[in-house]
């Protein structure tokens, strides 16, 4: 009997002491959003026929080539304050170097850190088939709202 008692002692004290298993809900670092406008009435939300976007020095991003949509999310560089984009639209090519402090926050131990984007600026582009560039945002801490707006 006494053998029964401990069995089903330590099986309960080894029971209650197991953790239980993190699983990540948060959001992790968020991307930089980008609305597409009509440069004629700057109200008005236009979709692009976007041949590619790229990062320099990096592959295209393959939902984004030979579509014709309204927003692009893409993401920021972790490791450096700077990230060179392309876009294609017809074959026309413009350039954009976004620059920001970059800040990691603690979302919890299961998901650890994420990185939040601050001061946000448009360093140089080029124009071609963009027409102007309004920051909407200059802290990227989510991304449900643009952050960018392009007028085309």
């Amino acid at each position: 009997m006494k053998k029964y008692i401990t069995v089903i002692i330590v099986s309960l004290l080894t029971f209650l002491s197991c953790e239980k298993d993190d699983i990540c809900i948060e959001t992790t670092t968020p991307s930089l959003v980008i609305r597409f406008y009509n440069n004629d009435i700057q109200t008005d939300v236009k979709n692009v026929l976007l041949d590619s976007v790229w990062a320099l020095d990096k592959n295209g991003i393959e939902q984004y080539k030979s579509v014709s949509i309204d927003s692009i999310v893409i993401p920021l560089n972790l490791n450096e304050n700077s990230t060179t984009y392309i876009i294609e639209n017809n074959s026309s090519k413009d350039t954009i170097k976004f620059i920001y402090d970059r800040k990691d926050v603690f979302v919890s131990r299961s998901c650890g850190y994420k990185t939040i984007f601050e001061n946000l600026q448009i360093d140089n582009n080029s124009i071609n088939w963009i027409k102007n560039i309004n920051i909407n945002n200059t802290i990227i801490e989510n991304d449900t709202a643009a952050h960018i707006s392009i007028f085309h």
